[in-house]
């Protein structure tokens, strides 16, 4: 057993940072400290653990197999501490210095997270906002990193036995190349079951909506790229004659591109609702109320629920 009276638990602290941010130095300027004394902090990581953790490869720092591992163990064992050592029963978003986490998807990311900066750095100056990727491992309600999130961002589906709050609804609409001599001023049935498709977080867990409801009309999508990030979408499409489906949403915030067209979808791709998700431990911490409150108006300014 590890005897934590005899712990220096800022340790911790340098090593979330130093896993983080994967340098020294980058890992200093976020903790307010030295370049030598994050050396200094990570030389102690390297003796306790007895493993390097950061090898540096040319100009850059690589994790080890450990420090990897320990990436994630690290951002959740902080978060507890925060959340212990900064409980009180008031809760003032002028003066509190709390690290809020959001995790989402780079589409929601795109929606949402620069009206939610912006209400964070008006209201509350001092504190944080981390954005946290979401990745295709599922969550549930018993699972322990949502205690290191504050609320997870994704559509309505994915998501089950959690608290919860609808933020905004969205539609699906067809991306196809401006080039593409196959499809005319619109798309059709054949279109979709014949040309290549690039498809988003398409796993043996599931998929999108929107692909969802695809299969259920009966197309099934000849599918050549896979990628995580719906930003890249429409550089994968560019150029080529493969189609994707596409959140308007994300559509109308992407810059203008002459090498993509948007087109309506010939088969009914749904719509899709955002909502924010947090674990039942949070519910009534002042600070996390306050916070929904925020990432509520955010929705509402740039993104209307109806």
């Amino acid at each position: 057993m590890v005897e934590l009276a005899r712990l220096d638990l800022n340790l911790l602290v340098a090593l979330d940072a130093l896993l983080q941010q994967g340098s020294v130095t980058k890992a200093a300027e976020r903790t307010g400290v030295g370049q030598p004394a994050m050396s200094s902090s990570l030389a102690r990581l390297r003796r306790h653990f007895h493993d390097e953790l950061l090898i540096r490869v040319g100009n850059r720092y690589h994790l080890t197999p450990l420090a990897t591992e320990l990436r994630e163990r690290t951002r959740l064992a902080l978060a507890g501490f925060e959340r212990v050592f900064g409980a009180h029963e008031d809760f003032h978003p002028p003066t509190t210095r709390r690290e809020f986490t959001l995790q989402l998807s780079d589409y929601a990311e795109t929606v949402l997270s620069t009206a939610v900066a912006d209400l964070l750095a008006r209201d509350a100056p001092l504190a944080r906002l981390r954005l946290v990727a979401n990745t295709l491992r599922p969550l549930n309600a018993s699972d322990t990193r949502l205690l290191g999130t504050d609320l997870v961002v994704v559509p309505q589906g994915f998501l089950t036995d959690l608290l919860h709050e609808d933020l905004y609804t969205d539609e699906w609409v067809c991306l196809v190349a401006s080039d593409n001599a196959q499809v005319g001023d619109a798309l059709t049935v054949e279109h979709l079951r014949e040309l290549p498709w690039v498809v988003t977080f398409q796993s043996a867990a599931g998929t999108t909506h929107g692909m969802s409801n695809l299969l259920l009309a009966g197309v099934q999508p000849r599918v050549k790229v896979v990628t995580e990030h719906f930003v890249t979408v429409p550089g994968h499409v560019a150029g080529s004659d493969r189609i994707a489906l596409l959140q308007r949403k994300l559509v109308d915030r992407l810059p203008s591109r002459d090498d993509v067209r948007v087109l309506p979808c010939p088969v009914f791709a749904g719509s899709l609702t955002v909502a924010m998700w947090w674990h039942p431990t949070h519910d009534n911490d002042p600070g996390h109320r306050w916070l929904r409150d925020l990432v509520r108006r955010a929705a509402q300014a740039v993104a209307p629920l109806h």
